[in-house]
C-alpha cells in the first residue's frame, strides 16, 4: 500500500492506495476539491456535510450522465453490428449466387464451344466431300472432254 498526501478544502490528508495509483487518487481528488470549490463559491457557506453532499449527488449525475451515454452509444454500437452482419450476410448470399451463375454461365459456354467444334467438324466433312464430288466431277468432265 502507498500513502499519498492530498489536498481538499485547503485541508491536508494522507490517504492510502494500491501501489502505482498515487497519481489516480491524486487526480481524482484534485477533481473533487474542484467541483467542491465550484459548489462553495456558488452555494455560499451552507455547512461541509451539506455541501459534501451536494457535491457527491454533482458526481453521482455526471456519473449517471455518461453512463447514459455509454448505454446509447453501446446500443447504437450493437445496431451497426447487427446492420454490418446483414450486409456481410447479403454479400455473402450475393456471392453464392452469382458463382452458380458463373458455374452455370461457364457450362453453358463449354456447351457452346462443343456445339461450335462439332460444327466446324460436320463443316469440314463438307466441304471435303464437296471437294471430292466436285474433283470427280471435274475430273468426269476431263474425261468426257478427252473421249470427243
Amino acid at each position: 500500500m502507498a500513502n499519498v498526501n492530498v489536498k481538499f478544502n485547503n485541508k491536508d490528508y494522507l490517504l492510502s492506495c494500491d501501489d502505482g495509483q498515487e497519481e489516480s487518487l491524486k487526480k481524482f481528488t484534485s477533481y473533487l476539491d474542484k467541483k467542491y470549490s465550484e459548489l462553495k463559491d456558488k452555494l455560499g457557506n451552507i455547512g461541509e456535510n451539506k455541501l459534501l453532499l451536494i457535491t457527491t449527488i454533482h458526481l453521482i449525475d455526471e456519473y449517471f450522465d455518461l453512463k447514459q451515454r455509454v448505454t446509447e452509444q453501446k446500443n447504437k454500437l450493437d445496431e451497426i453490428s447487427n446492420k454490418f452482419k446483414e450486409i456481410r450476410s447479403l454479400a455473402i448470399e450475393y456471392k453464392k449466387d452469382k458463382d452458380i451463375e458463373i458455374k452455370n454461365l461457364n457450362q453453358e459456354l463449354e456447351k457452346f464451344k462443343k456445339t461450335i467444334e462439332e460444327n466446324n467438324y460436320l463443316y469440314e466433312s463438307m466441304l471435303d466431300k464437296t471437294t471430292q464430288s466436285l474433283e470427280k466431277i471435274i475430273s468426269n468432265t476431263e474425261s468426257l472432254s478427252k473421249i470427243q
